[in-house]
Formats: structure tokens, sequence, C-alpha cells
């Protein structure tokens, strides 16, 4: 018998949607639920996706529907993409009040079921919400972890290209840390199809004028611009969310910088943060140790002390 690939959708807004969109258009999911507190949004937004995939419009089929949290029981991906869109001025930390007290809703209804598939979170702030919820759930951390630093990854692979002319598939690069503003690109690791891109800005002299630092704000300030000039970011994000399941369900061994818990990779422990990853069948199956230059190390330190306060005041506020 063939396998169905079913994916579970936890919000049904921007993101939640476009997530299934994007598995919709790519064949990757045969069955999509989406779950929402806004029962009649996630019927109306299942019943809009079913509409655009009419045989002839994509070519592909999906069973796509509203449903309850009943339908994890034997899900193989839940996706996490709850939450409100963030507000022009805020970072995404200022969004933890109010991102815990729906994963305390979430987490209720988790405890009722029986999952053991993979978890993807997307919802915002990221990095904490993905551990808070494993932690108070008890899952393996190899099956419960977040989007991390992909858009920062894909944003910085869309400046370089822009400030060089090099197109983005030639560039190997990634950032690390929270997904968020203490995140940084990983400027030692960066290469243009082997060549190092520190080397080659200085050897090009048509290269001189690009600032490493501009490039760095360029990439921190990309969702503030989008925010504040739409109100929500939901393609880009909805693209990671399904490259990483699309490599789960084939086994792909991508590697991809995700949010995973820490246990000694590079000097941190219980907290989780964005470093390269091995992704396959089984979630995150190994964590790559790059090596970073020692300014590069003292980021990744300081980005993973705010994730750790953060997290601690989120358990604190259990007791």
């Amino acid at each position: 018998m063939l396998q169905t690939r079913k994916v579970v959708i936890v919000g049904a807004g921007h993101v939640g949607s476009h997530v299934a969109l994007a598995l919709i258009q790519s064949g990757e999911a045969d069955d999509i639920v989406l779950i929402d507190i806004d029962k009649q949004k996630a019927a109306a937004q299942a019943l809009d996706l079913d509409d655009g995939i009419s045989g002839a419009l994509c070519g592909k089929y999906a069973d796509i529907r509203a449903g309850e949290y009943e339908e994890l029981n034997d899900a193989d991906i839940l996706v996490m993409a709850f939450g409100r869109s963030r507000r022009p001025g805020e970072t995404r930390l200022d969004m933890f009040d109010d991102s815990i007290k729906m994963a305390d809703e979430v987490i209720s209804h988790l405890k009722q079921v029986d999952f053991k598939g993979i978890m993807v979170s997307i919802s915002n702030p990221a990095d904490i919400i993905c551990e808070y919820i494993r932690r108070q759930m008890k899952w393996e951390s190899h099956r419960c972890f977040c989007t991390g630093t992909s858009l920062e990854t894909y944003r910085l692979l869309r400046v370089i290209s822009h400030a060089t002319g090099y197109s983005r598939r030639s560039i190997q690069g990634f950032c690390m840390g929270e997904h968020g503003n203490s995140s940084f690109i990983v400027w030692s690791r960066i290469f243009i199809n082997g060549k190092c891109f520190l080397d080659l800005l200085k050897e090009k002299k048509e290269l001189a004028h690009i600032c490493l630092d501009d490039l760095q704000v360029q990439v921190k300030r990309a969702g503030d611009i989008e925010i504040d000039g739409k109100g929500c970011t939901e393609f880009g994000i909805a693209n990671a969310a399904h490259m990483i399941i699309s490599a789960i369900f084939h086994d792909q061994k991508l590697v991809w910088p995700c949010s995973t818990v820490l246990n000694g990779e590079y000097g941190q422990q219980n907290v989780a943060a964005g470093v390269p990853c091995v992704i396959g069948k089984n979630g995150i199956e190994e964590i790559l140790e790059i090596p970073i230059d020692g300014q590069e190390q003292q980021n990744f330190n300081a980005s993973c002390d705010i994730l750790r306060g953060f997290l601690e005041r989120a358990e604190n506020l259990k007791k």
C-alpha cells in the first residue's frame, strides 16, 4: 500500500496557509489539515485552497480540510504556525508574552493526543516557542525543532547576490543564533562555489566597495521592511518550511541551519539556537560543528545567552 503523507498545520493565517499552498503545489503532502482557534477561518482557508487545486489548475492533488487536534494521532508532520503578526517596530522577542499564552493553549490540546511524528515550528519568537513546547511535551529534540535562521540565510544569499552580481545558486553560506536581532552572518564560512568570499573581496577591485557591516544590516533589516510595508512576512518562511518538510519526506540529508537543542555543540548547553543541521527522515539527524572564528563564537554565545534567558523566563511562568 502507498503511504499517505499527512501534515497538520496549527495556525491558518498568512504563514500556515502559505505552507499548505506550497505543499499542495509541490505535491509533497497528500493529506493536509488546518487547525485554528478561529474554526470558521480554518474552514474558509481550506476551502479556498481546495478551490485552487482543481485538477487543471496545478496538476496536483491533496485532501485539504479544517480539523481538530485528534488528526495528529496519525500525522507525519506537525507545523506550528500560530501567533499574531509582528507589529511595526517590534522585535520577535516583543511577542514573547502573547506567544507563550498561545503556546500554553496549544500544549493543552497536544497533551490529549498521541503525536509520534516530527514537529517543525515557525511561531515567533521561534527558537523559544519551539523549545518551550518541546520541554513541556517532553519530546525528543531530533523530532521537535524550528526553522531557525532559515529566513536570515535566504536573505543573506539575496543580499550577497545583489552586492556581487553572482547567482544565489553559486553562494554557500548561513546565519547562526536566534531567529531575530541577535542572529549573525558567519562570514568566515561563506563561499562562492568553493572560493572564500572574504578572499574574493580582497582580490577583486570591483568588489572593494562592499562593506560587511552594511550587508549584515540589510539582512537584519529585511524583516522589518516587510513588516512595515505589508504587516507580515509569509512567502519566504512558508517556502523554508516546505523545503524542510520535503527533506524529511525524501530523507534528503539536507544540510541547513535550523534551531535545535545544543548539548555541548559550539560550547553551548541548555538552549536551542540556529546551527547547521542534517535533516532527514528522522528530523534533525546531526548537528554539524563547523569551525567559526573567535568573533563569531562571541556572537553566538551572546545570542544563546539571550535565548536562554527567555527560556528560563518562560519556564518560570509555569512555577
